[in-house]
């Protein structure tokens, strides 16, 4: 079973101009002949055209929908090889937009005024072998 690749891409909006083109029909022929053989050179075939809406912002608040001539192609991908594992699933986003990210080193904090005396690091965090549950709450009384 071949599996293919899609590249969908704006078709040409005006034409361009060329020796033999003397019709705006013909100068868009020349415009959209360049743009297939353009996606040919690097393996696409031309699939279709097709007119797909799209909603997009008008003014500061309004919304329109605007259509867009696009062009959809597609080439084979290469056959995945006996045994190996499937293609892993693309986060949403990039990696780098990722909203985790790894934990912030925590900055060594300035000694005491005088270090003899008292140790700040045992008494921020005591062994919890040393520590003595708290004592059990009693119901309120009643009454």
């Amino acid at each position: 079973m071949s599996q293919f690749e899609y590249s969908v891409i704006p078709a040409p909006s005006r034409g361009e101009k060329a020796k033999d083109a003397k019709t705006p029909g013909d100068r868009y022929a020349v415009a959209l002949t360049a743009e297939l053989n353009r996606m040919a050179k690097d393996g696409w075939e031309y699939v279709r055209a097709d007119v797909l809406p799209s909603e997009e912002r008008s003014g500061l608040t309004g919304r329109s929908t605007v259509y867009h001539n696009l062009l959809v192609f597609r080439r084979a991908m290469a056959p995945v090889a006996a045994g190996a594992m499937a293609r892993q699933p693309q986060p949403e986003y990039p990696a780098a937009a990722s909203p985790m990210r790894a934990p912030e080193p925590v900055p060594d904090l300035p000694q005491a005024a005088s270090p003899g005396l008292v140790d700040h690091a045992a008494v921020a965090a005591p062994d919890r072998n040393d520590a003595t549950p708290p004592a059990p709450r009693n119901a309120p009384s009643q009454g």
